[in-house]
């Protein structure tokens, strides 16, 4: 079994996980760090990594971080038992920086860069496959969900127009691209002084086309307290069929 599985290894592209960690957490509350609020007893943070330490398609991990951050992320990473290689790397002014910092971090045998909110805790080993294998296709994935909601788009108070809701769809990560289109995308972004929301606008603005997969309703993301106590429902449900 060892022979096959390390052919199966040979046969996919070296992956590397970049986990966006560097953000303020002003949404969750004054002097609060939401990577570290536990999640059922464990960080918010270590339960990102966990899952990324399980999935198969990644082979090391690349945390960016505010600088106060960096040794405690390191720690957590040893006190919780990851056992791929990790660098904790200070991140930059925005997200698309602290990403290029990250991705310029990676191995060189690095083939595919997943990139990964280090406030996802929920993400399942199965799902960073999944994106992973698609982007190996076609050089850029992501996991996506329908939009439930009735979306308006709004002026000064007042609906403009209803939006056609079946063509929208609500984008998680990871998001995972080819190395040398992610480092590319992100280096014209920061050139033209221009911001985008993901990873995958990004790409997008170079005029690449990102593939979609069925994403996980459950793989929400930590933004506000009311979402840690829908993470420790979910958590808890989970347990529970386990």
């Amino acid at each position: 079994m060892g022979f096959f599985k390390k052919f199966r290894d040979a046969q996919r592209p070296y992956c590397t996980a970049i986990v966006a960690a560097a953000g303020s957490s002003s949404r969750m509350g004054e002097n609060t760090n939401k990577l570290l609020l536990p999640l059922d007893g464990i960080p918010v943070l270590a339960r990102t990594l966990l899952a990324l330490n399980a999935a198969q398609s990644i082979d090391e991990i690349v945390i960016a971080a505010r600088e106060e951050d960096i040794l405690p992320f390191s720690d957590l990473c040893r006190t919780y038992g990851i056992s791929k290689p990790v660098k904790v790397v200070r991140g930059g002014e925005n997200r698309e920086e602290s990403v290029l910092r990250a991705a310029l971090e990676a191995g060189e045998q690095t083939q595919l860069l997943a990139v990964q909110d280090g406030a996802r805790p929920l993400v399942t080993p199965e799902l960073i496959d999944a994106v992973t294998a698609k982007a190996a296709k076609c050089n850029a994935a992501a996991p996506a969900i329908p939009v439930k909601d009735t979306i308006k788009v709004a002026r000064d108070g007042e609906i403009v127009k209803t939006v056609d809701r079946s063509r929208l769809a609500a984008v998680q990560t990871p998001q995972v691209f080819e190395a040398s289109l992610l480092k590319a995308a992100l280096q014209a972004l920061l050139q033209a002084g221009e911001t985008a929301t993901d990873d995958c606008g990004a790409v997008e603005k170079l005029g690449k086309i990102v593939y979609l997969v069925d994403g996980d309703e459950e793989n929400i993301k930590i933004t506000t307290p009311l979402d840690l106590t829908v993470a420790e429902a979910i958590f808890g449900k989970r347990q529970e069929h386990a």
